[in-house]
């Protein structure tokens, strides 16, 4: 996993960043917190509807699942919108659309799986929110930089951890109308201080060039797809737990609707603290060191977790290792795609490697249901999760690392016959 240290002799880590570029991150990291606060109401109520509306565990994985994989596939349109217009256009229309299927869901659309399933598809419009915050906050960023600063934004998915905490003790204490409710008004307030404070960074590149040409130049890129197979793993790994480890900790261990809930905002607090940090070590250690150690933490604890064993400490422990490498690895994959990707494709990349993150974490609710339907058991799962990580492992070590050395040694100035030009990792530092 080596990373040349001739990058970091070249980046100067102490280099000033303007107060205005840390008070826009902290706007944009409110904002995607308030997003998927709203993205993640339908997961902690799972278990309630199942019971309620009498549904199998594949429907149940299903309604938990929609918003995922809508709001992951809205991220390619919505990356390459945000590259074109910017984050001060696209957050307050991200965050005021998100507010009417979470009114639908909380007066009307929760007394029938159908019904549920449609306001869960536009609840999917608070997901792409990811796609607008990244290139609006690595524009405002130098390089070295980016990897905590993105790592910081990304600690906003911890708006999963409040819809976790508070969505049922809500319903408790109220009715099923009161979390979506608090909910649109939070979305409602964001959008209007995004509307009024957002600026966008000064010489933001603007690309010129119509939408789908923008996505096919995007695919032509590496980076978009090395980025999104580590994603798909990394971030799909968080979002699969985080919607289904409630329905997981009360089906296999007999917890509490509450109980569950409580467990699994500590594992979703757990990652979201540890994607700064794995941000911060990529820029100082190279993300393919950072994305080598969470994929191996990933392996072994979704190796011992199959064996199911007690939830203390055993399970917990296994739990919340698997948090904190899923969290420092999707920071790390961010630190990649600011590494290797050119400045006026950021939002369109990005749009692709959430994309992937996201139905990563769409596909496993849905086998893990139809597994458990099958055999009676998780165990099968897990095992699919541990090759898979060790796969992304291979990957990371093989074509991931050359790709990473080959960018370094293009950033390197040469002279004479030395020098070259290698088109994408060329041109995607010259920013």
């Amino acid at each position: 996993m080596d990373q040349p240290t001739t990058t970091e002799s070249r980046r100067p880590l102490g280099a000033p960043v303007s107060g205005r570029a840390w008070l826009m991150l902290a706007l944009a990291t409110i904002g995607f917190a308030a997003n998927f606060w709203a993205w993640a109401l339908l997961s902690p109520l799972g278990p309630r509807f199942k019971d309620t509306l009498e549904l199998s565990s594949v429907q149940q994985s299903l309604l938990v699942a929609v918003p995922v994989v809508v709001g992951s596939l809205g991220r390619v349109p919505v990356g390459a919108l945000t590259d074109r217009f910017g984050g001060r256009v696209m957050f307050p229309i991200v965050s005021a659309a998100t507010i009417v299927p979470v009114l639908y869901l909380g007066l009307a659309g929760h007394d029938s799986l159908a019904a549920l399933l449609v306001g869960g598809f536009f609840l999917g419009i608070g997901g792409t929110a990811f796609a607008v915050g990244v290139p609006f906050v690595n524009a405002w960023f130098p390089p070295e930089r980016r990897g905590l600063a993105i790592g910081v934004f990304g600690a906003g998915m911890g708006g999963t951890a409040i819809s976790a905490l508070t969505t049922v003790k809500l319903v408790d204490a109220g009715s099923m109308a009161t979390p979506f409710l608090i909910t649109a008004g939070v979305l409602a307030v964001y959008a209007v201080a995004a509307a009024l404070l957002l600026r966008d960074a000064p010489g933001r590149t603007v690309p010129t060039e119509p939408l789908v040409r923008r996505l096919a130049a995007t695919a032509r890129l590496g980076v978009t797809w090395q980025a999104s197979a580590l994603y798909a793993v990394a971030f799909g790994g968080y979002v699969a737990f985080s919607v289904y480890l409630p329905t997981y900790l009360k089906t296999g261990y007999g917890l509490t609707q509450a109980d569950a809930a409580n467990r699994m905002a500590g594992f979703v607090l757990l990652a979201v603290a540890m994607r700064p940090i794995g941000g911060w070590l990529s820029d100082r250690l190279g993300p393919v060191r950072v994305l080598g150690g969470s994929l191996v933490v990933v392996t072994v604890g979704a190796v011992v977790q199959s064996f199911t064993p007690s939830l203390a400490p055993v399970g917990t422990i296994a739990f919340l290792a698997m948090a904190a490498a899923l969290g420092a690895g999707s920071g790390a994959t961010f630190a990649l795609v600011a590494l290797l990707t050119p400045a006026n494709k950021v939002g369109s990349v990005t749009g692709v490697v959430g994309a992937a993150g996201g139905l990563g974490g769409f596909v496993p609710p849905l086998v893990m249901g139809s597994l458990y339907g099958a055999y009676g058991s998780y165990a099968i799962g897990l095992v699919l999760l541990a090759i898979v990580a060790a796969a992304a492992l291979a990957y990371t070590l093989t074509g991931v690392r050359s790709a990473v050395q080959g960018g370094d040694r293009d950033r390197a100035p040469r002279t004479g016959r030395g020098r070259r030009h290698h088109g994408v990792r060329s041109s995607s530092h010259q920013r």
